[in-house]
């Protein structure tokens, strides 16, 4: 009897899917008018612009469970949304906007804002308004923006409605956090497949609620699950800020977010590795990849151990071994002296 082997199968992993619109595909004449008829598909709106002759623009659109994270880019324009036009079509959608090139001004519910770079702004689709942003010369404006459901904000409406047509910094605080984690989103959608989306979507709604419950001063009105996620994602952010000080531990770590490290340590009792694990990992990835950099090939193994945490040459080259399976010294040897093409 004669078996046949089946070839093996490669497994298929379906990545986060990701539409792009883009108006240069068209010529110059058709270009504003198609910007137009997407805008209309979502919501209408009033829209002008002083470059509808050729309005370049083109957006990326990712779809996060029941969020929209959309990376948009194009010119200079003004929109307002009616109360007319919100009987015509209501999403009863917020949409939070990072702008991250140019700067504009926006008015709703009796507020009004100017919004620059880096800088947060939150809109109620479900209530007129009007934005107008402008382009430095010769330039194009970027910014990531998020729909949301009403439904789904941890917040009360009220609360909410005391941030509409606000500027809110995307530089500090939970705003950071936020700001970071978007533009990793938008930059790199290929490092997420489809079932990462509503992970995905689990972290940004718990990042955005936490970020405007800061600005109300009204953390303690989320609920304990977000307000937990949110100090997850914040203490994970501080270790990978930190990873270069020695004096980094799972008891500063508790120490700089004023909890316990018996809490701190229930914090992360559901994950694969501990704090102190975590930390040791991230120092040992930092090292491994600057040792597999050319450019830094000139640079001695205790100056990058000791950039990432590892004062001691002799203990980081033991824990570089137990993890990589050869000393650092080795492991750099063996890589190409220029990177490939």
């Amino acid at each position: 009897m004669i078996f046949q082997v089946a070839p093996a199968r490669r497994e298929v992993i379906a990545l986060l899917p990701v539409h792009v619109f883009d108006t240069r595909v068209l010529p110059p004449s058709d270009r504003f008018g198609l910007w137009l008829e997407v805008v209309e598909s979502v919501a209408p709106a009033l829209i002008s612009s002083p470059h509808t002759a050729s309005f370049d623009a083109h957006a990326r659109s990712m779809e996060l469970g029941k969020l929209r994270l959309i990376d948009f880019t194009y010119p200079s324009l003004a929109m307002a949304r009616t109360a007319k036009l919100i009987r015509q079509a209501d999403p009863e959608n917020y949409q939070l906007a990072l702008t991250r090139t140019g700067y504009g001004a926006v008015r709703q519910h009796r507020q009004e804002a100017v919004v620059r770079g880096a800088e947060f702004t939150l809109l109620d689709y479900s209530r007129p308004f009007e934005v107008r942003q402008d382009a430095p010369p010769g330039e194009t404006l970027n910014s990531i923006t998020v729909n949301i459901p009403h439904a789904l904000l941890p917040l009360p409406s009220d609360k909410v409605s005391k941030l509409l047509a606000g500027s809110i910094c995307g530089s500090t605080g939970m705003g950071a956090l936020l700001a970071q984690f978007l533009r990793q989103i938008a930059r790199h959608p290929e490092q997420y497949t489809a079932a990462d989306a509503d992970r995905l979507s689990s972290i940004l709604l718990d990042l955005i609620a936490a970020t405007l419950a800061q600005q109300l001063d009204a953390e303690d009105a989320l609920p304990a699950d977000v307000q937990q996620h949110a100090l997850h994602v914040q203490i994970k952010a501080f270790i990978d800020r930190n990873l270069g000080d020695p004096e980094l531990s799972p008891g500063t770590v508790a120490a700089a977010h004023h909890i316990s490290l018996r809490t701190l340590h229930r914090m992360f009792a559901g994950e694969e590795t501990s704090v102190a694990e975590l930390i040791r990992r991230r120092r040992l990835e930092r090292c491994r990849r600057d040792l597999a950099n050319p450019l830094l090939r000139a640079e001695p193994i205790s100056v990058i151990a000791a950039r990432w945490g590892f004062p001691d040459k002799a203990h980081f080259s033991r824990l570089f071994r137990a993890t990589y399976g050869q000393p650092p010294r080795a492991f750099r040897q063996e890589l190409p002296l220029t990177p490939p093409r």
